[in-house]
């Protein structure tokens, strides 16, 4: 069965028409009250009589996503969860971490969290069996993305490089030391390294540099690309992987790192 069995009223129907022919996935309440000029309640009740035939989603107050009449009277959508961010966070924002990876096919893992770097706390937003996490940066750490497109829809995304650095700050949003590693090691030919140093030290965390550096060492990068951030006097030992058990299995005196994963399981992918 799908949709063409179901009957729409002449004010679902100019709505929906309205909203397919502008190619308007994510669509906010005063989006449909425009289109139908009419009152708020009325609105509320096309909206209503919408949802309980599937042909729209609230993805929370005041903002719904269409779902296409391919997706069948089960409302099933193809809709990418990136396309609903501009409408939800207006510019504010930049898909990140392993995301990003997965995006930029850094990765062969397809995670079933969309991370989002954004500069004001808010809560967590779970959407049709999706999860949204958003992690909170300062202002001056909140840099790297560019704009990318998924059908007609623009959103913000960190860029190659800012992938990598963020993902070495915050590992546990990233799969790990060794995801990160292969992430490097299969765009090689199209990172940016003095771009994606310059980064780490923006950043203002130290274990940063000290993870980038170690990892492009182990990789067999020229020597000339890190050596700017090797430490001449290691001060300190942060964990090489801190979203791993943090069992030392020895100290890294060149980088001033606790490495707690072992160098064969970094590249057991290569």
């Amino acid at each position: 069965m799908n949709t063409e069995n179901i009957r729409f009223g002449s004010k679902e129907s100019n709505l929906i028409f309205t909203l397919e022919k502008d190619a308007k996935t994510v669509f906010t309440f005063k989006d449909a009250k425009e289109i139908l000029r009419t009152s708020d309640k009325a609105v509320y009740r096309v909206l209503d009589r919408l949802k309980l035939k599937k042909r729209i989603k609230r993805i929370r107050n005041g903002l719904y996503l269409l779902s296409p009449a391919r997706s069948g009277i089960e409302g099933a959508w193809t809709e990418h969860v990136f396309a609903i961010l501009p409408k939800l966070l207006k510019d504010n924002y930049y898909v990140g971490f392993w995301s990003a990876l997965s995006y930029w096919r850094m990765t062969e893992q397809i995670p079933r969290i969309t991370y989002v770097v954004i500069t004001k706390r808010r809560k967590n937003l779970t959407f049709d069996n999706q999860v949204i996490q958003f992690v909170t940066y300062s202002n001056s750490r909140f840099f790297g993305h560019i704009q990318e497109k998924i059908g007609e829809t623009e959103f913000n995304i960190s860029n190659r490089e800012k992938t990598i650095v963020d993902s070495l700050a915050h590992l546990e949003y990233a799969g790990g030391i060794s995801e990160v590693a292969k992430a490097i090691w299969t765009s090689k030919d199209v990172l940016n390294i003095s771009q994606m140093i310059d980064y780490a030290k923006s950043m203002g965390i130290r274990a940063v540099s000290l993870r980038l550096g170690y990892l492009l060492e182990l990789l067999d990068f020229d020597k000339g690309s890190y050596e700017s951030i090797l430490p001449k006097k290691p001060t300190g030992a942060p964990w090489l992987d801190p979203s791993a058990k943090k069992n030392r299995i020895q100290h890294s005196a060149r980088w001033g790192l606790q490495l707690n994963i072992p160098q064969k399981m970094i590249l057991h992918w290569k």
